[in-house]
């Protein structure tokens, strides 16, 4: 495993990480999940690479490599959450993917361990649905127990460029795992769903980011289903506008959303709500292929970082600070990801979070100890 400390320049890095290099030959590298897959307390790391037939976790805090699934192809996401209270996840994947619908079986599979995590997981099919794309658990109803939602990419019959066709947005109860529409009336191509507890009744929406912008999803008391637009996100015709990614951050009491825009696009975009209306600035135009974007308090003063990641060259990984009048950037990583996901958890138990970050063309996987802030010296 390969460590090196990273600090930046001055004024825009408040930040110091040392880095851990995991894994360097998980081709595709697509999701990374950190939970506890072994129930010992500590956080490990799936890892799931769209070009490899097994799904792979990795133990903390040696990143000993385990095999959770041969034979898979295809995969594309996955949800991880414990369904019977024995203290290990579930894992619930997407797989069969292609971005090409009518060639995109779209399989769903629950995958569950056989005593020992670290040995093979039994599979099980619950359904096909074409693109399928996202997996995220929610508390829909504020019961406690979660259900999965599924956000295919696009329509059955969608066709490059326009993606011309309705998307299907679903979810599956645990135990009959019997799909059920959430909303069908989006059009084109959505890229991420994101899981929020919204308007703080203890109940989860659901933010999807696409062509048709941000959208938000709630279940109203009586059953009903309600979609209202948040945002348009960019503003190009389709389908150069819309948005790709979107997360949730709070800037003390105040509550603002992060995206990457357009699709696989080179904005980080932040909206901030004036007088009931969300605002867009566009912080940073210089992404290639953006392709991930997480929000996490990485220092005690209450307020969330934004950490961006992009795959096409020269394949950075950003933090993105607001001193109160604007927002700072930092250099996580330089060159050495293609990032296509990453993901924060305290993975040494230091009560810092940590930043996960797997790379698709440089097939790696990365963890960023959070070291605090950085000591600034006078000039």
């Amino acid at each position: 495993m390969l460590t090196q400390v990273l600090a930046g320049t001055l004024l825009a890095a408040p930040f110091e990480f040392r880095e851990h290099t995991i894994a360097t030959d998980l081709k595709g590298g697509y999701q990374v999940v950190p939970c506890d897959v072994n129930h010992d307390g500590k956080i490990d790391l799936i890892a799931l690479a769209s070009g490899m037939t097994e799904l792979v976790w990795f133990e903390n805090p040696t990143w000993e490599r385990h095999i959770i699934a041969r034979d898979l192809h295809g995969m594309i996401n996955l949800a991880a959450g414990d369904i019977d209270g024995d203290g290990i996840p579930e894992i619930v994947l997407a797989h069969e993917f292609s971005m090409r619908a009518k060639e995109s079986i779209g399989i769903v599979s629950v995958l569950k361990h056989n005593g020992d995590p670290r040995q093979l997981w039994n599979i099980r099919e619950i359904d096909r649905l074409p693109t399928s794309h996202r997996l995220r658990w929610a508390d829909i109803d504020g019961s406690g127990k979660k259900v999965v939602v599924n956000a295919p990419l696009t329509g059955a019959h969608a066709e490059a460029p326009d993606y011309r066709d309705r998307v299907p947005l679903v979810f599956y109860r645990p135990g009959d795992w019997k799909r059920q529409i959430i909303d069908d009336s989006s059009e084109g191509l959505v890229h991420c769903i994101t899981i929020t507890d919204w308007d703080r009744d203890g109940r989860d929406e659901i933010l999807s980011a696409g062509f048709n912008g941000i959208q938000l999803y709630k279940l109203s008391a009586d059953g009903r289903w309600i979609r209202t637009e948040i945002a348009k996100g960019d503003p190009a015709p389709w389908p150069k506008g819309g948005s790709s990614d979107v997360a949730v951050g709070k800037l003390g009491k105040e509550r603002y959303l992060a995206a990457i825009e357009p699709w696989h696009g080179n904005e980080v975009a932040v909206y901030r709500s004036i007088a009931g209306v969300w605002q867009r600035e566009v912080i940073d135009a210089s992404l290639v292929d953006g392709h991930t974007i997480v929000t996490a308090v990485l220092a005690n003063d209450g307020a969330d970082q934004i950490i961006a990641g992009f795959r096409g060259q020269p394949q950075r990984v950003y933090i993105y600070s607001f001193d109160g009048k604007r927002w700072n950037r930092q250099t996580l990583d330089d060159g050495g990801i293609a990032a296509a996901a990453c993901a924060v958890a305290d993975l040494n138990g230091d009560g810092r979070l940590d930043i996960a970050c797997i790379g698709s063309a440089t097939h790696n996987l990365k963890w960023y100890e959070n070291l605090g802030s950085a000591k600034r010296t006078q000039p």
